[in-house]
């Protein structure tokens, strides 16, 4: 009978990116929990970008990262869409929105709908503009704010963003839940990927240690550690790309990978089809992100942390750092200190097998529910539906 009750409601789903790994993991829970499905969405040029969706959606244009004069313009542009819905949002159990442009669009949507339905707001970064000291960032965390008033629940992949940000900047004291970047609650299921396929240290390759850089590669000072270090590490080390380029000089990588025989890009990949095959391959997963290391970069929970930690691969992260920190309090990784680059070198010359299986053992060792959504998202969907009315209209 719940279910059935549930099968009448509706979640309004505001996302960035359609073909995103999240929203798909989004848009499955709240369909398998029994809410019937609106979804508005933007697109952009990363990885998955073919991924057509088995449920319907409201397609509301292109948008890039960090482009915000064309993101205000995708936006303005997109509300004569959400218009159009008028009569399906009067339906809305609630919104759920990923990111500041979605919730505007969302606290719009629940206007228009004359509806008092609960808005959830959903935050997988805290990007660079919102952090700044400058009179533009003051106006985004402004905007933010006020925002925020009319937000029954916060989301946040890692505590780190609500320690670091949300609390003491922003002054949230509302509920918050913490949802992290897990692979799909299906993922073992619909791959057949299970968690010893991966580590078989790859030995055709003629290096000891093979490290991988999955997903979207970004930050130029993270892309010139790793080629500093293939230049010192040649013969020893291979460094495998999977993804999408973001903020890096794709052309010196271009460049780097002709002139180093020890870095490799193997393109772009389909998230979660491959993983299995990229991570099998695999002895490391690269984990330190230097691109905003004051702020976003500190804070994030990677999902790299759990598509290696899956597959047995153990992480190599930044002392400091919230992924470091639980790399670091279960000993499944190794963080390391500036100067990174001698930090790194030292590590790869003295590594033994013994020390790494020792890690790899402990890091699979751990339950699948670490690594894997399963009962967070119905979590969180559960507190949703226990929730009520709104706390503000």
């Amino acid at each position: 009978m719940h279910n059935l009750v549930k099968q009448k409601r509706m979640a309004v789903f505001f996302a960035p990116d359609i073909s995103d790994v999240s929203t798909v993991k989004r848009a499955e829970a709240f369909i398998a929990h029994g809410y019937q499905l609106l979804v508005f969405g933007f697109r952009r040029n990363n990885y998955n970008r073919d991924f057509e969706p088995s449920w319907p959606y409201t397609p509301l244009g292109r948008t890039q990262d960090r482009q915000y004069g064309r993101r205000i313009a995708a936006l303005l542009g997109a509300v004569p869409r959400v218009v159009a819905k008028h009569r399906a949002l009067r339906k809305a159990a609630f919104f759920y929105a990923r990111n500041i442009d979605q919730l505007l669009l969302a606290l719009l949507a629940r206007r228009i709908g004359r509806r008092p339905a609960r808005v959830i707001y959903e935050v997988l970064d805290v990007q660079p503009a919102f952090v700044g000291a400058g009179w533009r960032s003051r106006l985004l965390r402004h905007i933010e704010r006020l925002a925020l008033r009319h937000v029954d629940l916060l989301v946040v992949s890692s505590p780190g963003f609500l320690r670091n940000y949300f609390q003491p900047l922003q002054n949230y004291r509302k509920p918050w839940f913490l949802l992290e970047n897990k692979l799909p609650a299906n993922f073992p299921a619909i791959t057949g990927a299970a968690r010893d396929s991966g580590g078989r240290r790859a030995r055709d390759h003629g290096y000891r240690w093979v490290i991988g850089y999955c997903g979207l590669i970004r930050g130029q000072d993270t892309l010139d550690l790793i080629l500093r270090l293939a230049e010192r590490l040649q013969g020893l080390v291979l460094f495998k790309f999977y993804g999408v380029f973001t903020t890096v000089d794709r052309q010196a990588f271009v460049d780097a990978t002709t002139r180093l025989s020890n870095v490799v890009y193997e393109g772009d990949y389909v998230n979660p089809r491959d993983l299995e095959c990229i991570y099998s391959d695999l002895d490391f997963a690269w984990a330190i992100d230097l691109e905003n290391r004051a702020h976003n970069s500190r804070w994030l929970l990677p999902c790299r942390f759990y598509e290696a930690g899956f597959f047995g691969i153990p992480c190599l992260t930044a002392g400091g750092f919230e992924v470091g920190r639980m790399v670091s309090e279960r000993r499944i990784g190794w963080n390391f200190s500036e100067p990174y680059e001698e930090d790194l070198v030292r590590f790869f010359l003295t590594l033994t097998d013994t020390e790494y299986d020792e890690t790899r053992h402990r890091l699979l060792a751990l339950p699948e529910s670490d690594f894997v959504a399963g009962a967070d998202t119905s979590e969180l969907i559960d507190l949703i539906d226990r929730s009520g009315a709104p706390q503000s209209a």
